[in-house]
C-alpha cells in the first residue's frame, strides 16, 4: 500500500529538486570547491546526507549505531585532492541509499507504522514510526538539495544536465 507522495518526495517530486540529478553530473574538482561564506562544498553535502540516510536506514532496520556526540561528526572532512573515483562512489552511494528509501516508502501499513525506539538523540531520546522516519529524512534531503542546487548556481554549474527550475 505504501506512501507514493513520500516515494516521489525521495526524489524531488513537486517543488522539490531531484536530488541525483543535483549530484550526477557533477565532476569531482567541482564538488571538491567551496564558495566563499558557505562552509561545506557538494561533496560534503552528499556524504552528510549518505551519512544520515545511513544511520536512519540502520535504526528501521533494528540496529542501534552510536548517536554522534556532536553535528560535525556527521560532516566528512573536506576531500583534498579532487578524486573523481572517490566523488563518483560517493554518488553511488547517495543514489543506493535514495533507492532502499524510496522502496521502503512502499512497505506495507504494518511495517511503516512500526514503531522504532530511540530514533532521536541520546539528549532527547524518542519513538518514531519507521513512517515518520522516513519524511524526516526526505525533508533534510529537500534541504540540503536545495543547498546543493544553490552552490551550483553559484558556481555556474546550475542547471544539471536532467534539468532544473532556473527561475
Amino acid at each position: 500500500m505504501g506512501d507514493t507522495t513520500l516515494r516521489e518526495l525521495v526524489y524531488g517530486k513537486g517543488a522539490h529538486v531531484d536530488p541525483v540529478a543535483c549530484v550526477e553530473d557533477i565532476p569531482a574538482e567541482l564538488a571538491t570547491r567551496t564558495v566563499e561564506g558557505y562552509p561545506h562544498s557538494i561533496w560534503q553535502i552528499v556524504e552528510h546526507m549518505n551519512f544520515w540516510m545511513e544511520y536512519d536506514l540502520r535504526k528501521v532496520a533494528g540496529e542501534n549505531p552510536p548517536y554522534p556526540e556532536k553535528a560535525i561528526e556527521s560532516w566528512p572532512a573536506h576531500p583534498e585532492p579532487a578524486n573523481e573515483e572517490q566523488w563518483q562512489a560517493a554518488t553511488q552511494r547517495f543514489s543506493r541509499l535514495l533507492t532502499r528509501l524510496a522502496a521502503l516508502a512502499e512497505s506495507d501499513s504494518a511495517t511503516l507504522q512500526r514503531i522504532v525506539s530511540d530514533a532521536g538523540s541520546p539528549q532527547s531520546p524518542r519513538q518514531s514510526t519507521v513512517h515518520a522516519m522516513l519524511w524526516q529524512v526526505a525533508a533534510h534531503n529537500s534541504y540540503h538539495a536545495g543547498q546543493i542546487a544553490l552552490l551550483r548556481r553559484q558556481l555556474g554549474a546550475w542547471p544539471p544536465r536532467r534539468g532544473g527550475d532556473t527561475w
